[in-house]
């Protein structure tokens, strides 16, 4: 996300430097919660603000730091500037020059950084199943 931020027009970066975003779990997965359940996470997990571009901890590179299935606005902008604007750096994490895909064979192992990057798994494996274990370490606040 830092290559993503990196290739964004200097009138963009001007726009979005500063501005913070409401990240909620629920707008993806709290969709398949009954009403009473969803209460309990939203208690657990509430929503939170982080700023859309962030300064990684220890490469000092300023990256973007929103993505469609979190990032629900952008606080203090109306609501149709908020979602054009999310809309246009959801698509530049799309663009390939700042993607890799890794083709897996047996016993491949990866690992990324998610202050960094964005993961997106394709079903691409079939008929083979996919076998996944999360280790996730409890980071820095985002800044």
């Amino acid at each position: 996300m830092a290559a993503a931020y990196d290739g964004l027009p200097e009138a963009t970066k001007t726009r979005v430097d500063g501005l913070t975003a409401v990240h909620d779990f629920t707008q993806t997965f709290g969709s398949a919660l009954e009403p009473e359940e969803l209460a309990r996470q939203q208690q657990k997990y509430p929503a939170v603000s982080h700023p859309v571009v962030r300064t990684h901890p220890e490469t000092g590179r300023r990256l973007l730091y929103v993505n469609r299935i979190f990032t629900h606005h952008i606080e203090d902008l109306p609501d149709d500037e908020s979602r054009e604007l999310l809309a246009f750096l959801y698509d530049q994490a799309r663009h390939p020059e700042y993607q890799c895909r890794l083709r897996w064979r047996p016993g491949t192992i990866a690992f990324w950084d998610n202050r960094a990057t964005q993961h997106y798994a394709s079903a691409d494996y079939y008929p083979h199943e996919r076998i996944m274990e999360r280790v996730t370490i409890l980071g820095d606040r985002p800044r």
